[in-house]
């Protein structure tokens, strides 16, 4: 049973990483809703390995979650630019 479900999650949580980073590098105003979006993503994995645990679910979700991390580690790391002041006289 729980190849069913290791099945079923594989390629969504790959397409989620392949995405994720892809509109992650691309769309940089986008990331927090991105990353907020990849996080649910890799709760309803932990869940499904909750329920049937299984190495190779386990290793697909600690991919997942290092992808997860270094992006959310980069983007808190990244500086947020200020709007400029203008003087008008």
């Amino acid at each position: 049973m729980s190849q069913d479900l290791l099945n079923a999650l594989a390629l969504p949580m790959l397409f989620s990483m392949m995405a994720g980073a892809y509109g992650y590098f691309r769309f940089p105003e986008r990331r927090p809703a991105l990353l907020l979006n990849l996080l649910l993503i890799l709760l309803v994995g932990a869940y499904s390995h909750w329920r049937q645990p299984s190495q190779d679910l386990f290793n697909l979700l600690l991919l997942h979650s290092a992808t997860v991390f270094f992006m959310l580690l980069h983007h808190v790391q990244t500086p947020v630019a200020s709007p400029e002041r203008i003087n008008r006289s």
